[in-house]
């Protein structure tokens, strides 16, 4: 057996043993619109999103409107807003799409909500690729479709069917010119950009830069893969056919 040397100092002591309800360290909010079954737009806040180059991770609830949307038309925009859209964003808190409201958003305190761009003072604005609107206010906007569904925690009987996680593909990024880099077509200044952060159920501004990042070194180029190229040749058009021949996702 290998010798492992166990340390008594103060640093083996440092952590204690919690058990939180949630584990929102520090996620970017995303409005992520979407539209229903009669065409009409919705709007739900969260914060269970990451990227891998032009692909996301979204998690939802099995019930949500969202999630229904989602699994019924297969296309979204994720507009992510900035810090000073913090009071926008919590205007659409306990709102839901879906009526009637489903029982365990109801225990929570959650109303129906039939425009939840009026209720949030955002401004709609068409797409290039997807049905669903764009938020006007919100500096990046990504247009996306799902190519892929992944039902989470089915081991536990439990939690199974609750949630789950949509992958999707960006098709197209908007951004407003006051957060681009100086001097480029493609980058994003993060000195510029002060997205709007949840952490442990409450809303944070991103600070200044707290220490040179080594990663930083790597050219932005290098990340650049096969999907940016994909979404070039996704033309309005093209998806505008596969409405009409009703081939949606």
């Amino acid at each position: 057996m290998t010798n492992v040397t166990v340390t008594t100092s103060a640093a083996a002591t440092a952590h204690t043993r919690i058990e939180p309800g949630i584990l929102y360290f520090g996620t970017p909010v995303v409005l992520l619109s979407t539209v229903d079954q009669g065409g009409a737009p919705n709007l739900a806040p969260m914060s269970s999103a990451f990227w891998l180059g032009w692909r996301g991770m979204l998690g939802l609830g099995a019930k949500s409107k969202t999630a229904q949307n989602l699994m019924r038309s297969g296309e979204c925009v994720l507009n992510l807003p900035s810090d000073d859209l913090a009071a926008a964003v919590d205007r659409l808190a306990l709102t839901t799409g879906s009526d009637p409201v489903p029982a365990r958003k109801y225990e929570r305190g959650y109303r129906y909500e039939a425009d939840k761009f009026g209720r949030a003072g955002l401004t709609p604005v068409d797409s290039e690729t997807v049905r669903p609107p764009r938020v006007a206010e919100c500096p990046v906007t990504m247009e996306a479709v799902v190519e892929a569904v992944h039902p989470l925690a089915e081991d536990d009987e439990a939690q199974r069917g609750g949630v789950l996680v949509f992958e999707v593909r960006v098709q197209r990024v908007h951004v407003h010119d006051d957060i681009r880099m100086p001097g480029t077509d493609d980058r994003i200044d993060p000195d510029r950009w002060r997205p709007l952060i949840m952490s442990f159920q409450k809303l944070y501004g991103l600070g200044p830069q707290v220490h040179p990042s080594t990663l930083a070194k790597i050219p932005e180029r290098l990340y650049r893969g096969p999907d940016i190229e994909r979404s070039r040749v996704q033309s309005s058009r093209e998806n505008e056919n596969r409405f009409t021949n009703g081939n949606q996702r």
